[in-house]
């Protein structure tokens, strides 16, 4: 029996910088929008062949590697890569370990998903969308100064919620649809992992209560959690999990909280003269968890409050 999704992965590309700076200002036509579009060739991966890199440090100034002797035996640290976000990875002492999958739950009134837009300037990002389609995201993310000439876009959403002809179609609870889009989640993953050569890489899930809220055996979102962490292992990469707070079960989620290398939790508050939002980063595996809260307002990109309260 055929799937009802498409064999190739449709993604978008975005210009170079060179072709974004000329088309700054203007709206993107449906036939340049069509041209800047390319199939992402997928084929599965053998377990036995899945590449496995050696991390290396390459640049000072990038990464940070702490080397440790204990007994005559040399043990290495983590290797520490930035965010993007400056400040955060000052704030952090450089950055997060590389081949961390970071579970990201925010209020969904904190526009967090501006961190992600500064997460891509870090590195080449394989960016899945689920609530909405990329043309809108990349829209977003030149609205706020950056530039989004090396992501790719794994559109899960209109594989989900239109047809081949372009139709929208009401999928939700359809459990067989729903099965069949985490196998598409995770051919692509499949992809990634076979084609990454050891390069350093973001993957981005905009965002993943997508999957915790899909009509499925509990095993299959777990097979995809799994995946998800080996991925990141195998590949010197970034994973974020963008998760919307109070959208999925307490259960499944805390499963995803406990394979996850770090936790960051976003919370607002609405006081009388204005709105708080707070950044708090209780795990994190390899480096000692930042105790503090961090303060943020979201302008051009994500402003990190340095100041501290004086009691």
């Amino acid at each position: 029996m055929s799937s009802p999704f498409s064999v190739g992965t449709e993604v978008i590309v975005t210009p170079r910088m060179s072709q974004h700076k000329r088309a700054a200002g203007q709206e993107v036509s449906l036939a340049e929008e069509t041209r800047a579009r390319r199939k992402l060739e997928l084929r599965t991966v053998p377990k036995s062949s899945a590449p496995i890199t050696e991390k290396k440090v390459v640049s000072e100034t990038r990464k940070t590697k702490e080397v440790r002797t204990i007994s005559n035996t040399t043990y290495s640290g983590p290797v520490i890569v930035p965010t993007g976000i400056y400040v955060l990875d000052r704030t952090l002492g450089g950055g997060l370990p590389l081949n961390s999958m970071v579970y990201f739950s925010a209020d969904p009134r904190s526009m967090s998903e501006v961190f992600f837009y500064e997460f891509t300037q870090s590195r080449k990002t394989y960016y899945f969308t689920t609530g909405r389609r990329p043309k809108y995201v990349r829209r977003d993310i030149t609205n706020q100064n950056l530039d989004p000439s090396d992501i790719i876009f794994v559109d899960i959403y209109s594989e989900y919620y239109f047809t081949s002809m372009g139709d929208m179609v009401d999928n939700l609870g359809n459990g067989h649809i729903d099965s069949k889009i985490i196998e598409y989640a995770e051919y692509n993953l499949r992809t990634i992992l076979n084609d990454s050569h050891g390069e350093e890489i973001n993957i981005i899930f905009d965002n993943f209560s997508f999957f915790m809220n899909l009509n499925v055996n509990p095993g299959l979102l777990k097979r995809l959690i799994n995946l998800l962490y080996e991925t990141t292992k195998e590949t010197n990469s970034m994973t974020y999990l963008y998760a919307l707070k109070g959208s999925q079960d307490d259960r499944a989620e805390n499963e995803i909280i406990n394979a996850s290398d770090v936790i960051f939790d976003v919370d607002v508050e609405k006081h009388p003269d204005k709105i708080l939002r707070r950044l708090s980063i209780p795990k994190i595996r390899g480096m000692a968890p930042n105790v503090d809260v961090i303060k943020f307002n979201v302008s051009e990109g994500i402003n990190i409050d340095t100041s501290r309260d004086i009691a």
